[in-house]
């Protein structure tokens, strides 16, 4: 089809978007009120929409002049007499707290050894012994000398002390006075316990304690994200402790909440509201009661929602469906009564009754726009996916974001977080894309090649078997044709 001129205010001649140069179309301004992006345009601001906020995240983390480091992650612990806060690896502490905790560590170092020399020497317990020992087993577990599992395995973290003392092992990373406390340690291990770890032979000798060591970090509250892309890989890999479920099954969990509350009230909601923006008496008798209903937070009802349905997955569902439905009914009735007048005229001129009118008129017409309606509401039932699963028994990914909130893991809650708004937003975009193809008539659309290969090949047996019955038709009409035309000059 040629490219029709198109004529505009300033007389200048211009042609349809379809087939206008590309040097024509980068002249088309990027902001125009209720104008149309070019395909390129839209799926760049699109990136950018995601990218922009991760390079800001980078930016803040990794780039040195806008660097936000207000923190110290410790790689190595330490241990302070008369001191009630205990840190571990992984702990974060301020970087204005960090000198005094490592010279904290070390005043308590040069107390100890001036204790030893002394003609009353103190002795220690075999605890705070094993305590001292373990501050090297995250370092270990860092450098792959023993597996993540074993950084509370006395056994294999002595033999990292032994092969650091000896000069088997690299001590990478660690600073040279640790490596002399390490020494200094082994020594008196040696003597008492020997070469092997002997569970309960630690020395009655105190060990040394090691002088904390650490890296600046984001605060605790925005980790980095190749932090958050470590632990990410690690929730799902990992083996959960004790009879704590997988991620996986968690996250099968919050889907059942979420989608059988949704499903739930869409199926009572969407007749509901179908109904109430058709019928002006249907709309006086439910719309009162749903718009004031609406307005009380669902989570005030969480213990009378336990209360009927017990401390499981139920009153979790209910609670979801409570939290959309109310919503949605309104939603619906608004849609269906901006469906265009005149289709309802024209069907009652034709004759139409009530029943054909909602059947074949209003239910057909609203479709696309109540499909766009349950994709919205869809987003809506995922917000309340983190309340819901706090009813009665914590379970799902909002028990993991709790417990590892509390304990301070934000590179572990973020994770779980972004999966959700991944799986959210590719479900959205998923309905989205099938929307043209659902309803062309209300959108036409000509499907590229990638939609063209995920809509014909899964229905390639349905297409083929079409095909036959009409070629099939138009055989069976071919002969019917020739036979009437043989009978017509048979005498």
């Amino acid at each position: 089809m040629p490219c029709a001129p198109v004529f505009f205010r300033d007389t200048r001649l211009s042609l349809s978007p379809s087939c206008t140069p590309w040097r024509y179309r980068m002249s088309t301004p990027w902001f125009s009120i209720r104008g149309e992006l070019p395909a390129q345009r839209a799926a760049l601001l699109t990136a950018l929409s995601f990218l922009i906020p991760l390079g800001l995240w980078c930016l803040v983390s990794y780039v040195p002049p806008f660097t936000w480091h207000p923190d110290v992650t410790l790689t190595i612990a330490g241990d302070r007499a008369g001191s009630h806060t205990v840190y571990g690896a992984g702990d974060r502490v301020s970087k204005s707290h960090f000198p005094r905790y490592a010279d904290g560590v070390r005043s308590h170092n040069i107390e100890l050894q001036q204790a030893l020399a002394s003609d009353d020497p103190p002795a220690a317990n075999q605890r705070a012994q094993q305590r001292i020992l373990r501050h090297l087993g995250p370092w270990a577990a860092d450098q792959g000398l023993i597996s993540r599992s074993d950084r509370r395995n006395d056994e294999k973290i002595y033999a990292v002390w032994r092969g650091i003392a000896q000069g088997e092992i690299e001590p990478r990373g660690l600073s040279d006075e640790n490596i002399t406390i390490i020494g200094s340690n082994w020594q008196i291990l040696a003597a008492t316990t020997g070469e092997l770890y002997q569970r309960g032979q630690l020395p009655e000798q105190p060990l040394l304690s090691l002088v904390p060591q650490g890296h600046s970090s984001n605060p605790i509250y925005l980790p980095a994200p190749h932090e958050v892309l470590i632990a990410g890989v690690r929730i799902f890999t990992d083996e959960p402790q004790g009879d704590q479920p997988t991620m996986v099954e968690r996250l099968l969990h919050s889907l059942k909440i979420v989608f059988g509350g949704f499903l739930i009230a869409a199926i009572i909601g969407v007749p509901i509201g179908i109904v109430s923006g058709t019928f002006a008496a249907a709309s006086r008798l439910f719309e009162p009661f749903i718009d004031f209903f609406r307005y009380m937070p669902a989570p005030a009802f969480a213990t009378l929602l336990v209360a009927i349905f017990a401390a499981h997955d139920a009153p979790k569902i209910a609670l979801v469906f409570m939290g959309t439905f109310f919503q949605l009914v309104l939603v619906v009735a608004k849609t269906t009564r901006q469906l265009d007048r005149s289709l309802l005229e024209a069907a009652q001129t034709l004759g139409a009754n009530n029943p054909q009118l909602l059947g074949r008129v209003i239910i057909p017409g609203i479709m696309p726009n109540l499909y766009n309606d349950l994709r919205i509401l869809l987003g809506w039932a995922w917000t309340w996916l983190v309340i819901a699963e706090l009813v009665g028994v914590k379970t799902g990914l909002t028990d993991f974001i709790e417990t590892q909130g509390r304990w301070r893991n934000f590179d572990k809650v973020y994770p779980v977080i972004i999966m959700i708004g991944m799986i959210g937003f590719t479900t959205d975009q998923i309905l989205a894309f099938c929307r043209p193809y659902l309803f062309p008539y209300a959108e036409p659309r000509k499907p590229g090649w990638v939609a063209r290969i995920l809509f014909t090949v899964p229905a390639a047996p349905v297409l083929l078997f079409a095909w036959g019955r009409r070629q099939a038709r138009q055989r069976n009409a071919a002969m019917e044709e020739r036979l009437a035309e043989i009978e017509e000059h048979q005498p």
